[in-house]
C-alpha cells in the first residue's frame, strides 16, 4: 500500500507527478489494512530540507506493499531556520510534543550540517539526544543516517567519529558480511551505496560498540550496522536515499564555492560517480571557469542538463530492498497501539528473537 496523504505538505504533490501512487485519507479509511506511523526527524538544512524529506518520503512509499503509511516529518528547535524554512515547517512540519504523545512505530533521523569537530557543542545536540532516549524506549525501531549515526554512537555507545584525511565523497561498492539478519538475507550481497562525510566511525569502533556491522566497503568502511539486540536502532553511514543527482548537485555547490572564493581548490570529482565522457566535459569545464576567473570574465554556466542525462542511479533497488525488510520488521514486532514499541510476546532486548545480544 501506498504512503497516505494525510496532509496538504508538498512532497505528496511532487510524489504523484513522479509517478508513485499516494493514497487519499478517505481511501485509506475504507481500506481493513493495518497502519504505520513513521516518524521523520530531519535535521537538514535550508536548502536540502525538502529534497531530503522527499528522499526518504520515496524510500518509505516505494518499500513494502503491506501497510499503510502515515510519514510525520518534524524537526528540532536548535536548527537554525531562514524566514521560508521556517514558515514550511510551521505549516507542514509537526512538533515533537504532539509526536512523543501520540507515538511511532518507527522513526528515521536524518544527518545534519556541523559547525565542528564536537558534536556535543552543537546546537542540536541537547534536543536530539531527548528525541533518541524517547524513542529507545517508545519506538519500536529507530533508523539513523550519517550524522545522526555518529551523534547516536557517541552518545550512547562512547564513540567518537574520526576525521578522514580527505572526504570520503561519492558512489562506493559495498558488500553483505552478514548475511542472515534479516535486513540484508535478500538483497544483492555486492551493490552500491552513496557517501558524502568528512568523518567516520571505523569497523574496529562499530565492534568495541557491540554493534553488528552488516554491511561495509573496501574503500568507504561501514555503512549499515544494528543495536547489539539486532534491531532497535539501524545505522546508515552513507545515503542509500540520495537521489540520482544528489551528488550533482553538491558538485555543483562545491564548484559555486570555489568561484566564490569560500574554497581555494577546485573540487575534485566525487569517486566512481561520473563517466569517462562526463569527466572530459566537466574537465573542459573546469577550464573554462579558471580561464573567465583569470580574466575577470563571467564564468560558464554549467552544463548540468547534459550531465543529469548521462547520471545511473546504482543504488536505488538495494536500499529499497533494505528499508522495505526494515518495514516489514516493524510491522511483525510493533505493537498495534502506535504509544507502545512491541507486542506483549515480543522480548525489547532481542525483538527478533535473533539471540544476538548473546554474542
Amino acid at each position: 500500500m501506498p504512503i497516505v496523504a494525510h496532509n496538504d505538505l508538498p512532497t505528496f504533490a511532487r510524489l504523484r507527478q513522479e509517478g508513485q501512487r499516494i493514497l487519499e485519507p478517505n481511501c485509506a479509511l475504507q481500506q481493513d489494512i493495518r497502519e504505520l506511523h513513521i516518524g521523520l526527524l530531519n535535521m537538514m538544512p535550508d536548502a536540502a530540507l525538502a529534497a531530503t524529506e522527499r528522499q526518504f518520503f520515496r524510500l518509505v512509499g516505494q518499500s513494502n506493499p503491506i501497510a499503510q503509511f502515515y510519514v510525520h516529518p518534524f524537526t528540532l528547535d536548535g536548527l537554525a531556520r531562514g524566514a521560508e524554512a521556517q514558515d514550511y515547517i510551521q505549516r507542514y512540519y509537526e512538533p515533537f510534543e504532539k509526536i512523543r504523545e501520540e507515538g511511532l512505530d518507527a522513526l528515521i533521523i536524518t544527518g545534519a550540517n556541523v559547525s565542528g569537530p564536537d558534536l556535543t557543542q552543537e546546537p542540536f545536540w541537547k534536543p536530539l539526544i531527548a528525541v533518541v532516549d524517547w524513542a529507545y524506549s517508545q519506538v519500536c525501531s529507530t533508523l539513523c543516517s550519517c550524522l545522526a549515526t555518529h551523534a547516536v554512537l557517541q552518545f550512547r555507545y562512547h564513540q567518537r567519529r574520526q576525521p578522514l584525511p580527505a572526504k570520503c565523497w561519492g558512489v562506493y561498492p559495498h558488500h553483505v558480511v552478514e548475511r542472515t539478519h534479516p535486513l540484508v538475507s535478500d538483497v544483492n550481497t555486492r551493490f552500491d551505496v552513496p557517501h558524502s562525510r568528512f568523518n567516520d566511525i571505523s569497523r574496529t569502533q562499530f565492534d568495541a560498540a557491540g554493534l553488528h556491522v552488516l554491511t561495509e566497503s573496501d574503500d568507504a568502511g561501514v555503512h549499515l550496522a544494528v543495536s547489539p539486540d539486532g534491531f532497535r536502532q539501524v545505522f546508515f553511514q552513507g545515503h542509500p536515499e540520495y537521489d540520482m543527482i544528489s551528488l550533482l548537485k553538491e558538485y555543483q555547490r562545491e564548484i559555486k564555492r570555489f568561484i566564490a572564493g569560500i574554497r581555494i581548490d577546485y573540487p575534485p570529482f566525487p569517486d566512481h560517480y561520473f563517466g569517462l565522457q562526463a569527466r572530459a566535459i566537466l574537465d573542459e569545464h573546469r577550464g573554462q571557469v579558471h580561464e573567465a576567473l583569470d580574466q575577470g570574465r563571467d564564468v560558464p554556466a554549467f552544463p548540468e542538463q547534459w550531465m543529469t542525462a548521462r547520471l545511473h542511479n546504482t543504488w536505488h533497488d538495494t536500499a529499497q530492498g533494505v528499508i522495505g525488510n526494515w518495514m516489514g520488521l516493524v510491522y511483525r514486532v510493533t505493537n498495534h497501539d502506535r504509544r507502545l514499541p512491541f507486542m506483549a510476546e515480543v522480548n525489547p532486548d532481542d525483538p527478533l528473537g535473533l539471540g544476538w545480544n548473546k554474542r
